[in-house]
């Protein structure tokens, strides 16, 4: 038997320390010390025979990383093409966000070899919700409700799945640790045993991850270096839309986004959410425009709402909801410099419609539009649509992959998109009318003519 002690580990970063202190020195947070009780781990002498060895990078063999392709297009997309082998992905996000559903929906579809882990649910209850998705049936998915992890790998060493679900990783503890579920400790074990699992046998692995109400995957954040891909699935309460990102990935780009629409059936995939995010309106409607963004590689129209009013408590009020606040400051403090507008004296509320949050620079150019339409009580027009980013000096500048954005536009009727003259337009034959413009104040007057 291991010679055991204690350690107190802070439960917010993972940082161990061989005494108690009221303060984390690493994150810097108060009482976040517990004592645990750890393993001493016993030196090991390197062997001369070891099977490893120094090799040139050249002479390095390469080859290309075998996926699984999922049925979901969506998945396949925030992934880089497909599941990994041997991967071990993180999935987090709020409580009731659809975390499992999404999962127990992937085991059900995909008809390959599945072990579902659950430490939260019993097998009765998966089972209620996957017979809520009718449609779904997969003969060789397994159901096993276990938390201790040496169990569940000696099971899965003999059922030898395609690859494993485990809902979640915070539920799970190993034999080896004298600590208590969720613990910093028993999160790295448990991690430790499952990634050493994953790439000896060549299984790909989905953990599901709590989140601490920061927003932020709980346990050490060593758990997100460990793992291959960290996924975040998120969205609003008060929508049906659920936001698939990867916020790490080894085998893929980060700037992919997958969109789901959670329905009483589980969650389905959006496959064009330009159609389904920008309201048909009847009538003409000031403060209302459509920008056109990229997330990845994928072109997006969403619809922006603007209210402008007289600030009635003396101080003005700015409110975002899926935009950054200090970026419309920004933008207001150009218009009332560049072009004379009085905005500090109202108060300005701004929306994405669809629970939608973005960070895309081309957005500039329909926020401002919205802002200045409410400002003016005067409607843009419903078939055009804007793409520029804009300058401290009021410049409009160009945003980057502008043909596909003119050809997502085009595909769904608009007429006319606002672009910056700088930006290469493409030279084929267009079905829309692209206006180019170079300056905050020859924009107003094209759009809205003041």
């Amino acid at each position: 038997m291991a010679k055991l002690k204690t350690a107190y580990f802070c439960q917010n970063c993972g940082t161990q320390y061989p005494q108690w202190l009221g303060q984390c020195k690493n994150c810097g947070q108060w009482n976040t010390l517990v004592e645990e009780i750890v393993e001493k781990s016993s030196s090991k002498s390197y062997s001369e025979k070891s099977k490893q060895h120094i090799i040139n990078i050249i002479e390095v063999e390469t080859n290309e990383e075998a996926r699984i392709n999922t049925p979901s297009e969506e998945l396949n997309r925030v992934l880089g093409g497909g599941i990994v082998l041997g991967s071990v992905t993180l999935i987090g996000g709020e409580p009731g966000i659809g975390k499992s559903t999404l999962l127990l929906q992937l085991a059900l579809k995909m008809k390959r070899k599945i072990l579902y882990v659950s430490g939260e649910e019993s097998a009765s209850q998966i089972k209620m919700r996957a017979d809520r998705l009718t449609e779904l049936q997969n003969p060789n998915c397994y159901l096993f409700t276990e938390t201790a992890v040496e169990k569940i790998l000696h099971e899965a060493k003999k059922l030898q799945p395609d690859f494993i679900i485990i809902d979640s990783i915070q539920t799970l503890q190993s034999q080896l640790i004298e600590s208590s579920p969720g613990t910093v400790s028993q999160i790295r074990e448990c991690s430790n045993e499952i990634i050493k699992f994953a790439k000896e046998t060549n299984t790909p692995v989905f953990l599901v991850g709590h989140i601490t109400k920061d927003g932020q995957i709980a346990g050490p954040k060593v758990l997100e270096h460990m793992v291959d891909v960290v996924l975040n699935f998120d969205g609003d309460r008060n929508h049906i839309f659920r936001l698939l990102r990867a916020n790490k990935n080894r085998f893929g780009s980060t700037a992919e986004i997958g969109i789901y629409e959670m329905i009483s059936q589980g969650l389905k995939e959006i496959k064009n959410p330009s159609e389904i995010l920008i309201t048909k309106k009847w009538e003409e409607l000031s403060g209302n425009s459509v920008g056109v963004i990229l997330e990845g590689n994928r072109p997006m129209l969403i619809e922006i709402q603007a209210l402008v009013s007289s600030a009635v408590y003396g101080t003005p009020q700015r409110s975002c909801t899926g935009f950054d606040s200090k970026r419309l400051n920004m933008l207001l403090a150009v218009l009332e410099k560049r072009a004379g507008f009085q905005l500090g004296a109202k108060d300005v509320f701004l929306n994405i419609t669809g629970g939608i949050k973005t960070d895309d620079p081309a957005l500039d150019l329909a926020v401002v539009a919205s802002v200045l339409s409410s400002n003016e009580d005067v409607p843009i027009r419903e078939h055009f649509c804007f793409a520029g980013e804009i300058g401290l000096s009021g410049e409009i500048r160009p945003v980057p992959q502008i043909e596909q954005r003119i050809s997502e536009a085009e595909k769904l009727g608009y007429e006319k998109i606002f672009v910056s003259n700088l930006n290469k337009i493409p030279k084929r034959k267009l079905g829309i009318s692209i206006v180019e413009v170079s300056k905050i104040e020859d924009f107003l007057e094209s759009v809205l003519g003041v």
